[in-house]
């Protein structure tokens, strides 16, 4: 017989796997936190372009705002009364209020900000502003 050293954090990593691992654990977890939709950010020269994730969402019960530089994507999944009466082992599909914020990499002109929805992903497309040109401002000495 082989004599095994004992190691008291082997029982906390034992602890925190089952903890985890557990069934019951995940669907808690997944109801407490808010539905937080993935995005991608990306410019070129001229605009600043913004592609949110929103399968399932109907356009129509999405809002976006842009103010100050920050720009909210929030909205509604509705849930469907006959949902409630399945027998679910598990359920994963969310169907809740949403909301994401995110600061802009540079100022944009909202007034002429664009969104189209297609295949899932609403794509959001806002002009960058136009740079004020550096003035040198020469010091005169008295």
């Amino acid at each position: 017989m082989s004599i095994i050293k004992y190691n008291p954090f082997n029982e906390v990593e034992n602890l925190w796997d089952n903890f985890f691992n557990d069934d019951k654990f995940i669907p808690m977890a997944s109801r407490s936190i808010p539905m937080m939709p993935p995005m991608d950010v990306y410019d070129d020269k001229d605009n600043v372009y913004v592609d949110v994730a929103l399968s399932g969402v109907d356009p129509k019960d999405v809002n976006i705002e842009i103010e100050n530089g920050l720009l909210c994507v929030s909205g509604n999944v509705e849930k469907k009364t006959e949902i409630d009466e399945k027998n679910y082992y598990k359920k994963e599909i969310r169907r809740s209020a949403f909301s994401r914020k995110i600061a802009l990499p540079s100022e944009v002109d909202s007034e002429k900000a664009q969104a189209t929805y297609t295949n899932g992903v609403l794509k959001i497309s806002v002009p960058k502003k136009n740079e004020a040109k550096s003035k040198k401002i020469e010091v005169k000495i008295k």
